[in-house]
């Protein structure tokens, strides 16, 4: 685990663009600095580390994967260790029993790229796998006073299509409708918007029924592909 680790910021460190930090730290609004790996040279640079120190147990799968977050010095070792989380070889560990690291990670982090992450790629599939399981912790995290927990339990179904829980979907969205929040708000309309690929006519209705609640915003993200 530890040689993991070790690798994986030495592998980050050396794909760094020095030159390119400032403005990805600019443009995150980042109080941690970037080393300068954008994302595709960063899954380059991390895949064969991952390859090459493959970890025996859940429990080391888990430790690495905070000892990357929580130490991080740099913002592209968290995303290290959102990647470790998704490296498929460790799929078996993909179980509602991880869901406390990813909420770990959803609440420390607080910010969208971190959070959109494990929301549609994380928190989703568990989701889909384990509804019964997670449905209820959903519902709760929609009403949360954390506003990136409220934000996960409305985008966590954007890749569902046809599989939507729509009435979970609404639930999430109505418990934050009258939210002045921005990233809320925003993800109200992307929700919205993703679902429209599969009906865009449900979409139609839900918005013209919220006409008074949705904001501005929310609405025309709602619409975008769609029209009114």
């Amino acid at each position: 685990m530890d040689r993991l680790v070790d690798a994986a910021r030495a592998a980050l460190a050396a794909a760094a663009d020095p030159a390119k930090a400032p403005a990805m730290r600019a443009y995150m609004k980042s109080s941690m600095p970037c080393l300068g790996v954008p994302k595709p040279p960063r899954e380059l640079a991390l895949r064969p580390v991952f390859a090459a120190h493959r970890l025996e147990t859940e429990t080391e799968w888990r430790a690495a994967a905070l000892r990357l977050w929580r130490e991080a010095g740099f913002r592209e070792e968290r995303y290290a260790a959102i990647a470790l989380t998704g490296y498929r070889p460790y799929l078996a560990y993909w179980t509602p029993d991880v869901l406390p690291l990813y909420q770990e990670m959803i609440v420390t982090g607080a910010w969208w790229d971190y959070v959109d992450e494990l929301a549609s790629r994380r928190v989703g599939p568990l989701l889909a796998a384990s509804p019964e399981i997670l449905r209820p912790v959903v519902l709760r995290w929609s009403r949360d006073p954390d506003r990136w927990l409220r934000r996960t339990s409305i985008i966590c179904q954007l890749g569902a299509k046809r599989s939507t829980d729509l009435d979970l979907l609404h639930a999430c969205i109505e418990a934050n409708l009258d939210d002045p929040d921005f990233f809320l708000r925003k993800a109200i309309g992307w929700a919205l918007r993703q679902y429209a690929w599969t009906d865009p006519d449900e979409v139609r209705r839900y918005v013209a029924a919220r006409a008074d609640r949705l904001s501005p915003l929310s609405r025309r993200e709602a619409l975008r592909n769609v029209g009114p």
